[in-house]
């Protein structure tokens, strides 16, 4: 049994050779989460253009977001390795279960942030470049390697690394941060909460055994879904906020009225009863909520009225 396994756990055969190798340095960036956040600067570059921005710049953000998020992830699988072989949600990880060694794994993450910030900065813009490289920093340094393990205010605090994004969509465009940018931000910002909280009230016997103190181990769930629940209004009243800006349109407003609604009921049917199957509800709906808010974000841009 590898290192790591706890008895009676499943083991995940992974592909062995070259293709088994390229997949364990794939997972290692965490691709789904690059997904979403490229989604973010992509919707923050559709806003900021009033239209379809340069389709170079788009693609240039696009891969160099991507390879900084990669990084940064690829660094957390560094940081976390000890955690990691102890939950079981992470125990079949790269570094946790012994297939990449750490020091590849971190030489990896940095490797690729440095890539982003070549690829910002030379074809698209400092500041870009500079946004994506602090995004990195602030996530590996500030909440990976101190907040989650001291607070259970960690993804409250951390969760700024994540909402930086849109704001490097916006600064391709525009070679500045704006107000309609420091808004994205903070919608993430808020969002960011919600959704991990969700996550933690699912695996909280896993936090609890690796000695995170995220906010179910240290608070207990009623409070927990207590804090989503208004966390959840402060999201949705800070879009409707949003739509009464001249950066937005009605497409947009309407979108994040409905949204909003599925968003807050489904806070309010956990906060009534904290099962786990309540919060993995919310936990889907907020990854689909972010996804389509930031998509309609690129239809509003396009067809504004």
């Amino acid at each position: 049994m590898d290192e790591g396994v706890k008895p009676g756990q499943t083991v995940i055969e992974k592909p062995g050779g070259t293709m088994g190798l390229v997949n364990d340095y794939v997972t290692l960036t965490k691709p789904p989460i690059i997904v979403l956040l490229v989604i973010t600067a992509i919707g923050g570059m559709f806003l900021a253009a009033e239209g379809i921005p340069s389709l170079q710049t788009l693609a240039l953000v696009s891969v160099g977001g991507a390879m900084g998020a990669g990084g940064a992830n690829a660094i957390n699988h560094f940081l976390d390795q000890d955690i990691d072989a102890i939950m079981s949600r992470t125990v079949q990880r790269p570094v946790a279960s012994h297939r990449v060694q750490p020091m590849s794994a971190l030489v990896f993450g940095i490797a690729l942030n440095v890539g982003a910030f070549f690829v910002l900065t030379y074809w698209v813009n400092l500041l870009s470049a500079s946004l994506t490289l602090a995004a990195t920093l602030f996530y590996v340094l500030v909440y990976t390697g101190w907040l989650k393990r001291n607070t259970p205010q960690n993804i409250v605090i951390g969760g700024a690394a994540g909402a930086i994004p849109p704001m490097v969509g916006w600064a391709a465009v525009t070679g500045s941060v704006d107000l309609p940018a420091l808004y994205l931000f903070s919608i993430v910002f808020f969002w960011t909460p919600p959704h991990f909280w969700a996550l933690a009230l699912m695996i909280q016997d896993d936090y609890q055994e690796a000695g995170v103190p995220m906010l179910p181990v240290v608070v207990g769930e009623e409070r927990t879904a207590q804090n989503i629940f208004i966390y959840s209004l402060a999201l949705v009243a800070l879009t409707l906020l949003f739509g009464a800006s001249d950066a937005v349109g009605l497409v947009y407003l309407a979108s994040a009225a409905v949204l909003g609604a599925g968003f807050i009921y489904l806070a309010w049917k956990l906060k009534l009863d904290h099962s786990i199957g309540k919060a993995k509800h919310l936990y889907l709906y907020s990854l689909l909520y972010l996804s389509l808010l930031f998509a309609v974000m690129l239809a509003d841009g396009v067809y504004r009225f």
